[in-house]
């Protein structure tokens, strides 16, 4: 193993400051394989070079033809040096296979980024040892060098610890969209800025349109990917124009049926893995224990947000999120988290959260960035996604320019209504199929936010909670019963009396299906209901 080690070695992230996290540091920076390895530092964290020794490497193309897939890997540009983020799972796998079909010149590279040292109780194995074996395996197939990078401690400064701030302050922040904008594209990116790679790929959803070579002036688009249901252009939306031309999305032209196919075409040794999911650096750790083991817990009370009536106890409020409907342990819902005051460490909660006098449809968003580097200059007719999934919603914006050094606020106003505005997470702007940018939500509403009544917020600054007496016994509503079954099944119900909203649930589906039966899959429903209903009397 030859270890090269430059005399002076600066740090790539100084602007940084390192907080005092509660963890053993790594007992070593290296990956250990059975093959001979070369380790180079690159400034403030190492790369594991793992040589490939394949003696027989696969021809670029494979059985079929698979030029109609190289759509989005620029086949007709002379080959390119391209830096390939693998990790482990099918995605990214076809995207290097992709790549090198398309007669580029590819290295691979895995990321690091896990920090089991700190959570040796919770894992019975090791959590990336099965990625990096995937990783190894599928560049062996074409002889692809395959490069391990150690992000430990940049991961934890760039997106752990913000995480767990934003959390300390009531907030839910999103770490997909921080590992794209400060790991992957951010600090990896820089790293290799020597290496005179033309692009760095990985396997996102996503499409990035590159002007033309007489039009390099241009800027770079990012346009959404052929699958509308697995689009990540969300988790993307807040790179800079810098970081989105460097960038090339293999898959951005292919629905995932048909990279499941090309898995099994190129016979990937995770054809059949299944698609990860939860949150990339926590592995099988359970995103409640994360928070629990980093913030602690600490006993409040949950009040009702009409009423004030004290229902039961919480862990503490930066387990809840505004939506949440798990976790609140509550008879008689279902319950959601409608409010939090974080001052008093309260949580209220409210089993009309989807009544119609109680939607939101403004809010506002800071830290804003735009893929072009200023705002759109039509405001007016855009598209809006406050998570990521298939669903927009028209939007206008207006934009507060900030004063005295203070940040631009775009305000927004939705078309239709949208329950799920958390503070923290990040609302990402569309025109056509163009993304624009995106920003964070603020937790400043107008006065369409969720009403708390006065007696739950006095109650809430009651400096002795014990004052409240015993938590008040909770009464089933009917109406509860059945709006959550219906629920269930897509159907939206208007209110009214008990039976009104069964004959809203029929007359809602004789409505999308006139002269038609209703199916009895539609109302499978009624069951669970009556038997909810029959376990109350």
């Amino acid at each position: 193993m030859l270890r090269v080690t430059p005399t002076a070695m600066t740090s790539l992230l100084s602007h940084i400051t390192s907080l005092p996290l509660p963890l053993k540091p790594p007992s070593s920076l290296f990956s250990h394989s059975p093959k001979p390895t070369k380790t180079l530092f690159l400034k403030s964290f190492s790369i594991s070079a793992v040589i490939s020794q394949n003696p027989e490497s696969p021809p670029n193309s494979i059985n079929g033809d698979i030029g109609p897939y190289l759509s989005c890997s620029m086949p007709h540009k002379k080959p390119l040096k391209v830096a390939v983020l693998l990790s482990g799972g099918v995605d990214s796998s076809v995207a290097l296979r992709l790549l090198h079909a398309a007669g580029h010149s590819c290295t691979a590279f895995y990321l690091k980024i896990w920090f089991q040292e700190g959570f040796e109780n919770f894992w019975s194995e090791c959590p990336w040892e099965e990625d990096l074996n995937y990783a190894k395996a599928v560049c062996n197939q074409v002889d692809v060098p395959l490069e391990v990078v150690h992000l430990t401690d940049e991961y934890w400064k760039n997106v752990v610890s913000y995480i767990i701030k934003e959390y300390r302050c009531g907030r839910t922040p999103n770490p997909d969209v921080l590992c794209n904008t400060r790991i992957k594209f951010g600090v990896f990116m820089d790293a290799i800025d020597s290496m005179d790679f033309d692009y760095v790929a990985s396997g996102h959803y996503a499409k990035v349109v590159h002007p033309s070579a007489d039009q390099m002036d241009k800027d770079s688009v990012l346009e959404l990917s052929q699958d509308m249901v697995k689009d990540q252009t969300y988790f993307l939306s807040h790179l800079s124009q810098d970081q989105l031309k460097r960038l090339i999305f293999p898959l951005g032209c292919l629905s995932k049926d048909k990279v499941r196919k090309l898995a099994t075409k190129f016979d990937l040794p995770n054809k059949e893995r299944k698609d990860s999911q939860g949150i990339c650096f926590l592995g099988k750790v359970r995103f409640s224990e994360f928070i629990g083991n980093h913030i602690g817990e600490k006993e409040g009370v949950i009040l009702e947000a009409e009423t004030g009536d004290l229902l039961g106890k919480h862990r503490g409020f930066w387990f809840y999120t505004i939506g949440q409907r798990q976790g609140l342990r509550l008879p008689g819902g279902p319950w959601y988290v409608v409010e939090k005051d974080i001052k008093h460490n309260v949580v209220f909660v409210s089993r009309n959260y989807y009544s119609v006098d109680k939607r939101r449809r403004l809010f506002r968003v800071g830290s804003l960035k735009w893929l072009q580097g200023f705002p759109p200059a039509q405001i007016s007719q855009l598209q809006c996604k406050v998570r990521h999934g298939p669903r927009f919603c028209n939007c206008t914006l207006k934009i507060e320019h900030g004063e005295d050094g203070n940040e631009d606020v775009a305000v927004v106003s939705l078309s239709e209504d949208d329950q799920g505005l958390a503070a923290g997470q990040f609302a990402a702007f569309y025109q056509g199929r163009t993304c624009l940018g995106s920003g964070v939500i603020l937790e400043s509403w107008d006065d369409q936010g969720f009403p708390v009544c006065t007696k739950a917020l006095e109650n809430a600054r009651m400096e002795d909670k014990s004052l409240l007496g015993k938590p008040v016994k909770i009464k089933f509503i009917l109406e509860a019963l059945v709006t959550e079954s219906c629920q269930l099944e897509g159907l939206e119900l208007q209110g009214g009396s008990k039976n009104s909203g069964i004959s809203a649930a029929k007359k809602q589906m004789l409505a999308s299906s006139p002269g038609k039966a209703i199916p009895r899959s539609s109302l499978n429903w009624l069951p669970k209901f009556w038997k909810k209903w029959l376990d109350i009397l």
